[in-house]
């Protein structure tokens, strides 16, 4: 990595994710010059770059880049933690604004938003970059070198279960707008998606088995994998168990019957992912398309109901 620090700029600075990606630019050693949110509760840029410009127009934070690039500043890199939906227009704002781009999950929400943004990559020469950190996680690199150890026909059973709960006011904000956010399974589900068929491969079959505002499930035929998946918001799919230890989450991947332990080391993998892009070894367009396509489909499907290899907590839900 290079010894020679980078300017940043962040767009979405005031959302829950901007902290990590604040902490990884900090923790990388580099600077953050400017950021821009509509909300302005954003103290906790003292504790990282107090000096950092904040804009809440994205007019007058626009009108600041192109003083900065005109005063000799180049910012090098532009961070993108925004609502989904403004995802590809902010990428677009970094490529030609001369900056590389590095955006949360999900990249974009539908396919052909990833060919405009290749064709705008070659216009302008710049990178976009994607967080995809489950990649990094110690634990799922593990179980990706097994499967490749393993024998070429063997078939995995999978089961991948992950409840994150959410209160009334999720309804109310962007996240709960599917056009904004892509629905559950593009907003909590996309990056799942890309670690499965990372280690066990591309998708033959695409099933929708459920699909309500807070929950959805279904099955995926992989190269190497039959998977139950089931995602949801709602506190009430938590199980027994894990509601009596006041817990409010629950994240499960069974493989073969056996657990996957990866509750714990996310809190360092934002820093790992910023420290592969500063060494140009970053996730890239073609990286994310495959998850983009997966959650793209589910959200166009229709749901053909609990027929078939569905999740075990799909029979735990009362009215489809």
């Amino acid at each position: 990595m290079s010894n020679i620090s980078k300017n940043f700029s962040l767009i979405g600075v005031a959302g829950y994710i901007a902290i990590r990606h604040v902490k990884a630019i900090k923790e990388t050693g580099n600077k953050l010059v400017a950021t821009l949110d509509k909300f302005d509760s954003v103290g906790f840029l003292d504790s990282y770059f107090p000096e950092a410009d904040f804009f809440s127009e994205f007019e007058r934070f626009d009108r600041h880049t192109e003083k900065l690039r005109r005063c000799g500043t180049k910012i090098d890199f532009v961070s993108i933690c925004s609502p989904n939906y403004l995802h590809d227009s902010h990428i677009r704002f970094a490529l030609r604004s001369g900056s590389d781009a590095i955006c949360e999950k999900p990249l974009v929400l539908n396919p052909w938003n990833i060919d405009a943004l290749a064709e705008i990559e070659k216009e302008t020469g710049h990178k976009v970059n994607t967080i995809l950190q489950l990649r990094l996680h110690p634990s799922i690199i593990a179980l990706k070198k097994q499967i490749e150890e393993s024998p070429k026909d063997k078939i995995y059973d999978v089961d991948l279960s992950y409840i994150t709960s959410r209160g009334n006011w999720y309804d109310f904000s962007w996240k709960g707008d599917a056009h904004k956010s892509g629905g559950i399974a593009t907003n909590i589900g996309i990056h799942f998606f890309d670690m499965l068929i990372w280690i066990f491969g591309d998708v033959k079959e695409n099933k929708l088995h459920l699909s309500a505002k807070n929950k959805v499930a279904g099955f995926l035929q992989l190269e190497k994998a039959r998977v139950r998946w089931f995602l949801s918001i709602d506190f009430n799919d938590i199980p027994t168990e894990i509601k009596k230890k006041n817990q409010r989450t629950y994240r499960s991947i069974l493989v073969e019957g056996k657990e996957i332990e990866f509750s714990g080391g996310f809190t360092d993998l934002h820093t790992l992912s910023y420290q592969s892009i500063l060494n140009s070894k970053g996730f890239r367009l073609t990286d994310a398309r495959k998850s983009v396509d997966i959650a793209y489909n589910i959200r166009n499907a229709q749901p053909i109901g609990l027929t078939g290899n569905y999740h075990p907590f799909c029979k735990k839900v009362k009215s489809l």
